[in-house]
């Protein structure tokens, strides 16, 4: 149980934006593995698309026949508190958050709730961490970003590492990405905001660091690195510019198992020197046209939010997090791995992570949160029953 008294609140769980692509598949995921007795609701701004979704939930199981709908617009703050203080647990697929997300971050941190999110817009993070961390200390609400592939398998998966290696020794820890997938229509989109506000970006950064408190004898870095060829993974390496290496260094800097002194790089793994070429070319094409008001649109128009592959391509879909963690004289190989990285496992991923905060004896923490800090090793559990590979690969 989380802190809260499991009736004192009409809801443990509560999915905004239930009827977009991403939504759906979680809550389908909620249907066919929710806990019995689990008392959750939809929530979306048509009603009339939250109605023929649980026709849809009430064929996977037909208790969903009575699953509450509820009405909820990003643009009506009222609603959104509405939602907040009837819920243990608010998440939310609606993004860009950055657009669209931070009345109701402002909602639950006011009410207690504990929220939870998909995002992977580093702007929006250090902005609710700003305007929102004090206030959830407060309340005790948990503010959990980025629970879907970005970024639970890179931030459990260096927590993970972390835990095969020595006690209070520095401790370096690299983590090389593959993947076979498609971005869901909400990432891109997020991608291009981020893109298109870089100055904001680096801004939000700054203000965020004038707020946080300093870590006094302890030290957690995550410098971009650069590109190479990885003896230990057998791959060229390339630096990735997502927000998953922040939120492994906030972990980091959170928990003391992490060692006096560590440092975590993150790249994408690339078998072929021609595809690292390609894929720096098309980020730095994508980062110069997301500039160009016109090519913005254009490119938002090619994949849109609530859009996705069919189940078919889904079922194709792969990917396989290498971590390599070094520290006290002992080297350790671990992986992550699972299916489709951009739906059907980020479905799975903050699904897990709502039941986890619902339901799971976790440690006391409060404010603005990671999933390691929050949720750590239960959400490990959840994840590798729910078929999410967490494995030694080797020690030396």
């Amino acid at each position: 149980m989380s802190r809260q008294n499991r009736t004192e609140r009409a809801y443990d769980i509560v999915l905004f934006g239930a009827t977009g692509f991403v939504g759906t598949l979680t809550s389908e995921y909620l249907a066919a593995h929710a806990p019995e007795g689990l008392r959750w609701a939809i929530a979306a701004r048509d009603t009339t698309k939250l109605e023929r979704l649980r026709e849809r939930l009430a064929a996977i199981d037909p208790a969903c026949a009575e699953l509450p709908v509820l009405r909820a617009d990003a643009a009506d703050p009222a609603s959104l508190r509405e939602i907040a203080e009837h819920a243990r647990v608010v998440a939310t697929t609606v993004g860009p958050y950055q657009t669209y997300g931070e009345d109701l971050v402002a909602a639950c941190a006011d009410a207690g709730t504990d929220y939870a999110d998909l995002c992977g817009e580093p702007e929006f993070v250090d902005l609710t961490y700003v305007r929102h961390d004090a206030r959830a200390r407060e309340t005790g609400a948990r503010l959990v970003h980025a629970c879907g592939f970005d970024s639970i398998p890179h931030d459990l998966g260096a927590y993970f590492t972390v835990r095969q290696l020595p006690e209070g020794v520095p401790l370096t820890v690299d983590g090389f990405v593959r993947a076979e997938g498609m971005f869901s229509g909400g990432t891109f989109a997020s991608a291009l905001n981020q893109f298109s506000r870089g100055r904001h970006v680096v801004a939000a950064a700054r203000e965020r660091k004038r707020h946080e408190p300093r870590v006094v004898g302890r030290r957690a870095y995550a410098p971009p690195g650069a590109p190479r060829f990885a003896k230990e993974v057998g791959a060229w390496a390339l630096p990735l510019p997502t927000i998953d290496a922040q939120i492994v260094q906030r972990s980091a800097r959170a928990l003391e198992q992490y060692g006096p002194d560590f440092r975590y790089r993150h790249y994408a793994a690339v078998e072929r020197l021609p595809f690292v070429v390609g894929g720096v070319a098309a980020v730095g094409a994508t980062l110069a046209a997301a500039q160009v008001p016109p090519l913005r649109r254009w490119l938002s128009d090619r994949l849109k939010p609530g859009e996705g592959p069919s189940e078919e391509k889904r079922a194709k879909s792969w990917f396989r997090v290498r971590f390599v963690g070094e520290g006290g004289g002992r080297r350790v190989f671990t992986e992550v791995s699972g299916g489709d990285p951009g739906y059907g496992e980020t479905a799975k991923m903050f699904a897990e992570s709502a039941l986890c905060l619902a339901f799971d004896e976790l440690p006391s923490t409060s404010g603005q949160v990671t999933t390691a800090v929050a949720m750590g090793d239960a959400l490990i559990e959840r994840l590798r029953s729910a078929g999410i590979s967490f494995r030694v690969a080797a020690t030396r």
